[in-house]
């Protein structure tokens, strides 16, 4: 059954995951070569931001994009766009220079991850969903920490990591190059309404905001934690790698329990693992060796990357058929938010308590997370939030981009 459900969309999860492979070799790459290089903590916190702010606007213009042209186009120039970056950040070490090219990067990715959950989206059903997406979420975290370990090939002072990265990024445009597999119709309209999003799951949306900050968090500056521990390079790869190993091998198994038992309890129970896995990687760390602080590592993977399949599953279980790509758009949009305040608030108390400060804030978003979701629990008490029809938008309904400006100029 699940692979009968998972055979349209092979091509595209293989593109992905060597995609992401690429992805996950420079997360921990860039990082790590930029404290080589002296960058400031601030400095390499702003470049985490930079990237999920393009990833913002990528979400905001994803859309148009595939209205124009359609998913597979936009996934083949979006991908060619994402090689150039690694080329260009192993030839110019400036600070601000990265920060740019981690905003095109941003907003590349981000293009194709609207492609590749909607497609998703386009070929699921509330019965199969959580399995699907957490499915997806396994093998690209998976290839997501192959590409950690990839780190350490060769030294970060050299250019040789950075034109895997390049090469990564090429060859996984080929699956769905070639693929015969039918994309999903252009979508007729590509407006997104944030406000009606919360409407229609506002648990989803929010957990999507709380999964930003703390994953934002995470990619942003993970690594310089782990490199305050121990060996820059070595301790950095296997810890980066151990997070997303632990969420990888959960994925599948929580997207099944949520499908079962239903996704708000799932939610916070993940939420609660991974608040107290953050609070003994941000208090034990300094007591314990390198090998327990991989552990907690991969503990703490294992609970907050789930937590982001199952908060998009959710909210799409109340979406219209024909409505994916903009409730994917907006879900993105909103982890996108959550992920530029994160690195930022993160930094700041990494500065001011020492790299304990990551996961201390961590543990406070998912306990946050929890307290909203009990506050929706008790307000509905056992019922499901109501579904609403994402598609039947109100005539004063703002377009995403609307909605982000205007909260800018507030």
């Amino acid at each position: 059954m699940l692979l009968r459900a998972l055979s349209p969309v092979a091509a595209l999860l293989l593109s992905a995951a060597i995609l992401l492979s690429g992805q996950g070799l420079q997360f921990t790459l860039l990082p790590v070569r930029a404290s080589l290089e002296d960058f400031s903590t601030v400095a390499i916190g702003t470049m985490g931001a930079a990237y999920f702010l393009g990833f913002t606007v990528g979400c905001l213009k994803s859309g148009e994009l595939l209205r124009r042209v359609g998913h597979i186009r936009v996934f083949l120039a979006m991908s060619a766009v994402a090689s150039a970056a690694p080329l260009i950040h192993g030839l110019v070490v400036e600070p601000i220079v990265w920060g740019v090219l981690r905003f095109l990067t941003g907003f590349c990715l981000a293009s194709l991850y609207v492609v590749i959950e909607s497609w998703l989206n386009e070929r699921s059903t509330n019965a199969n969903r959580g399995v699907i997406f957490s499915t997806y979420s396994m093998i690209t975290l998976t290839m997501m920490a192959a590409g950690q370990m990839m780190n350490l090939l060769y030294n970060p002072t050299g250019l040789q990591l950075f034109v895997i990265a390049s090469i990564l990024f090429s060859i996984g445009a080929v699956p769905i190059a070639l693929s015969v597999s039918p994309s999903p119709a252009q979508p007729a309209s590509t407006k997104t309404d944030i406000p009606k999003l919360f409407r229609t799951s506002p648990s989803g949306t929010v957990g999507c905001f709380a999964v930003g900050l703390a994953n934002g968090a995470f990619w942003g500056l993970a690594p310089v934690y782990a490199s305050a521990i121990g060996n820059a390079v070595s301790l950095a790869a296997w810890f980066m790698a151990a997070a997303i190993i632990g969420g990888a091998i959960l994925q599948w198994p929580l997207g099944l329990l949520s499908d079962a038992l239903g996704r708000r309890k799932v939610l916070v129970v993940v939420c609660i693992l991974g608040s107290v896995a953050g609070l003994a990687l941000a208090l034990l760390a300094p007591q314990v060796g390198v090998i327990s602080v991989i552990v907690l590592g991969g503990i703490w993977g294992a609970f907050a990357f789930p937590m982001y399949s199952i908060t998009v599953a959710y909210a799409n279980d109340y979406a219209d058929h024909g409505d994916y790509v903009k409730v994917s758009a907006g879900l993105l949009l909103v982890y996108g938010m959550g992920a530029i305040v994160g690195p930022f608030v993160a930094s700041a108390l990494i500065t001011i308590r020492g790299s304990d400060g990551l996961f201390l804030f961590t543990a406070v978003v998912h306990v946050l997370l929890i307290g909203f979701i009990a506050y929706r629990y008790i307000k509905e008490g056992s019922q499901a939030e109501q579904p609403i029809a994402f598609g039947d938008a109100l005539s004063s309904a703002q377009t995403a981009s609307q909605v982000y400006e205007e909260e800018l100029q507030e």
